[in-house]
């Protein structure tokens, strides 16, 4: 009996160091792929047209800035998603990412705008079948194009069944004018290892675009803030876009900033975009104190933005937790002459995009 028993805790005690020692080769594989981007990094600008005919930025005349994340092309209204109370990690194949593309492609260009700033796009991800999608939406643009990691991860080993998996991913800003620089800033990272590991890496992309006959620049950010974190990440992070953003205007530049904040907007309606639930995603709030005089958001009070993924959706805006969580912050000298919000019913993305006219004020 004795004996049977030292076998089984022989046994026993060889399971459990093989799967601790298998953990631990795992997590080192994971920390040793970790994406660990820097501070501040240059990033390529990509002319899909001669320089010499990309358009000149004049101070006085409007242009347009589009904003929208399109949820990787999968998460269209027949979807769910996992972290937001639903099941899904993916469509089941890849005839949504298929469709999704050509319905958002179309829509950007018959938006027609001179910067158009795209968050959740993927370049090599299994939740997207390993699409290219930079490549399927700069192929045919007239203008430049820069892209920035957020999400790079060689194995995200969430929900357990079936997992997210590798994950190659970022923010895309396509503009029609002339650019000085792009760059890609670091925001505060909430998380510790080893979740840190397989995590977003949030960033700014940032273009700095001349202004003609001026020596000033626009600055043109494109974002996307922290989502599933209440230990204030969110928050710190846009602390860093606020400081950035003021630094840069009180060099004399203009600043347009524009994304997806995963914070509602200020002046919504509290009835109408109420929680409703309160086990998954809230997002936090963009506060009017946090800009100093003369600063402003730009986003449409009526029309959501984002909607929770809990479940498909039904089309019925009574039964679905909706949010304003995208649009723009604009500096004291960037005008906004007309705020528009789409809302084409989520066919495309999780997300719907929001797009402004503005014109920069004359400075002397």
């Amino acid at each position: 009996m004795k004996t049977i028993i030292k076998r089984v805790l022989f046994y026993t005690t060889l399971v459990i160091g093989f799967v601790v020692l298998l953990t631990g080769v795992f997590l080192g594989v994971l920390t040793i792929a970790e994406y660990r981007p820097a501070e501040i990094e240059k990033l390529e600008i990509k002319n899909h047209v001669a320089a010499a005919q990309q358009a000149g930025l004049s101070a006085n005349v409007p242009f347009s800035v589009l904003t929208w994340n399109i949820g990787y092309a999968s998460l269209d209204e027949s979807q769910d998603f996992f972290m937001d109370g639903g099941r899904g990690v993916r469509p089941p194949t890849d005839e949504n990412v298929r469709r999704n593309l050509p319905g958002i492609m179309d829509f950007i260009k018959t938006a027609n705008c001179d910067i158009t700033l795209i968050q959740e796009i993927d370049i090599a991800s299994k939740r997207s079948y390993y699409i290219d999608q930079r490549e399927f939406l700069t192929e045919n643009f007239s203008g430049a194009s820069v892209f920035a990691y957020n999400f790079n991860s060689i194995f995200v080993p969430i929900p357990v069944g079936e997992f997210i998996g590798k994950v190659e991913s970022g923010l895309l800003t396509l503009n029609r004018f002339k650019n000085n620089e792009a760059l890609r800033m670091s925001l505060f990272n909430p998380f510790s290892w080893p979740v840190r590991a397989v995590n977003l890496k949030r960033c700014l992309l940032i273009n700095r675009i001349p202004v003609e006959n001026s020596p000033t620049e626009l600055i043109v950010v494109n974002l996307h803030l922290e989502a599933y974190d209440s230990s204030g990440g969110r928050e710190a992070q846009t602390r860093m876009l606020l400081d950035f953003c003021s630094s840069e205007y009180a060099k004399g530049n203009y600043v347009i900033a524009g994304g997806d904040f995963n914070q509602n907007f200020p002046g919504i309606d509290p009835h109408r975009f109420e929680v409703k639930q309160s086990d998954y995603f809230i997002p936090g709030t963009l506060n009017p104190s946090l800009l100093a005089p003369g600063w402003q958001f730009a986003a449409d009070s009526k029309i959501p933005s984002c909607r929770l993924l809990n479940e498909p959706y039904s089309g019925d805006p009574e039964k679905t937790q909706l949010y304003i969580i995208d649009g723009f912050i604009l500096s004291p000298n960037v005008e906004l002459v007309k705020l528009t919000a789409f809302d084409p019913g989520f066919k495309y993305s999780d997300h719907n995009p929001v797009k402004i006219e503005v014109m920069l004020k004359y400075r002397l």
